[in-house]
């Protein structure tokens, strides 16, 4: 959410995302880090989206785009040392 060419940050304090990452083998990048794709299968499944709508942590608009608002941003998922990777490319 912090990439200028894919997320806009807006007056609401909300970010809109215009695209999520694409797993190119079996990983994909978010920033300087490498996420497993096996780790990653709720980012096209709709009922994960519809859950995290419900929570408050995002505004979907499955499967192209996502806004995450404030909650969602600082949202501790307690997983991120387990799935976010260093990457050697």
């Amino acid at each position: 959410a912090r990439h200028p060419e894919t997320a806009t940050r807006l007056d609401n304090g909300e970010v809109f995302l215009s695209r999520l990452p694409t797993p190119h083998g079996n990983h994909f990048h978010v920033g300087h880090k490498v996420v497993m794709s096996k780790d990653a299968s709720g980012l096209a499944n709709r009922a994960v989206w519809t859950v995290l709508e419900r929570k408050g942590l995002i505004k979907a608009s499955f499967p192209l785009a996502v806004t995450v608002t404030p909650d969602g941003q600082v949202y501790d998922s307690g997983i991120a040392d387990q799935i976010l990777h260093g990457s050697d490319h």
